[in-house]
């Protein structure tokens, strides 16, 4: 039975149900319960939009639960997933009910909601994507999929950028969509902007990363245009990440070096029992009930003074060191078969730390992130925690741009 069908029988249970209901307060006084929720009495359309929301919306909870979790379960990969966001979409009640049955990517390994893109990626299998290149008009898109050639038009489109040049850098703008790179859109997610030589870079999210900072920024716009009415969108950005690559002035063989420097994340989220902010909802600074971060677990991130200490200890990421085959006469990675193009833009990223910390080898030689490349402007993909895809997919986007003092 296809997914339409099903929901189209529940539908039918659920009016044979209302039906039964009516019948037996034949003669007294009905008082919609969703009249709060929907248009006026007087606006047209009013009680269609009433019998369409009861219609849902007075499932029993239990069977409710039952049908997106078997939903939830059945689904594991796109275009599957569809089936999942299209149970959040029927009303308010079943979309309560979906968002607490489906977890974070770190839990489950799975995008299924539009903020999973902000949240990190699972700890034990990276989750894999490919970019493609498009020359002529300066744009790059993310897909979930292991190649276009195996993916197809079966391919999820997560993110997509646009490469901006101006006189003093270069601007990346990265959106939901692949046809709408405007700031003031709430497609827009954020950007990656380069300095004159193309070797330093600084992501900037559309939304901060701790609650201290929402307050700080809204009490700051507040004091500073006390008379002003705040816009219908923010257009603010909030510096989360800095990517430097090193200066190759002697023109040395070997790959380019690269640091990131993650300042929404603390070194702490990969030491034992670690764990990194995970944002629940899009928010700005100009949302007054915006929801708060959570960790992986679902809880708030304590605000003592040991927790802030760790907190103000960002992770940085480095290259992975290549070697040197003999044979090839070429810098090696093993890559495990996802790149097959020899390329400059190729790289491993791992958690550079100091001895310290307490993070164990194998996190320290654990790849948080690779990118290489397939084929003609086809590029993969593939990131784990604590990075989150946005996140990768700036730093990947970092190395499209040109640096002639660094190869």
């Amino acid at each position: 039975m296809s997914f339409t069908s099903f929901l189209w029988e529940i539908g039918n249970i659920s009016n044979k149900s209302s039906r039964k209901r009516h019948r037996l307060r034949r003669g007294q006084a009905h008082i919609n319960p969703e009249a709060s929720f929907s248009s006026s009495p007087g606006s047209p359309g009013s009680s269609t939009v009433q019998i369409e929301q009861r219609k849902w919306a007075n499932l029993p909870p239990e069977l409710l639960l039952d049908i997106i979790q078997r939903v939830e379960q059945r689904e594991q990969c796109w275009p599957g997933r569809r089936d999942v966001v299209a149970c959040a979409s029927v009303c308010r009640s079943w979309r309560e009910i979906t968002k607490d049955i489906v977890k974070t990517p770190e839990l489950c390994g799975f995008l299924t909601f539009p903020i999973s893109l902000k949240q990190p990626g699972p700890r034990d299998t990276p989750i894999q994507c490919f970019i493609r290149r498009e020359r002529a008009t300066s744009t790059f898109r993310l897909y979930m999929g292991l190649s276009p050639a195996l993916s197809g038009e079966l391919s999820k489109l997560l993110l997509a950028a646009k490469r901006v040049r101006r006189a003093t850098g270069t601007d990346f703008v990265i959106s939901l969509v692949g046809d709408d790179f405007s700031r003031s859109s709430n497609k827009y997610v954020g950007k990656l902007r380069s300095n004159f030589l193309g070797t330093k870079f600084n992501i900037f999210d559309s939304q901060p990363s701790t609650d201290s900072t929402v307050c700080s920024s809204c009490e700051l716009c507040r004091k500073t245009h006390p008379g002003k009415v705040a816009p219908r969108v923010t257009t603010s950005n909030h510096n989360t990440a800095k990517i430097s690559y090193e200066l190759n002035i002697l023109r040395t063989r070997g790959p380019r070096r690269m640091q990131c420097i993650m300042n929404s994340i603390p070194v702490s989220a990969i030491e034992e029992g670690g764990t990194a902010p995970t944002p629940t909802a899009f928010t700005n600074c100009l949302d007054e009930h915006s929801s708060p971060l959570l960790d992986s677990a679902g809880r708030r991130p304590q605000v003592g003074s040991t927790s802030r200490s760790m907190q103000n200890v960002p992770l940085v990421l480095k290259n992975k060191a290549p070697r040197w085959h003999e044979q090839l006469q070429c810098w090696c990675l093993n890559f495990k078969g996802r790149v097959t193009v020899a390329s400059v833009k190729n790289f491993q990223l791992v958690a550079a730390v100091e001895p310290s910390e307490n993070v164990t080898i194998t996190e320290q030689e654990n790849v948080i992130l690779q990118f290489g490349k397939i084929g003609k402007d086809i590029f993969t993909m593939d990131y784990c925690y604590p990075l989150s895809a946005f996140q990768a997919f700036a730093i990947c986007l970092s190395s499209f741009d040109t640096k002639p003092v660094c190869e």
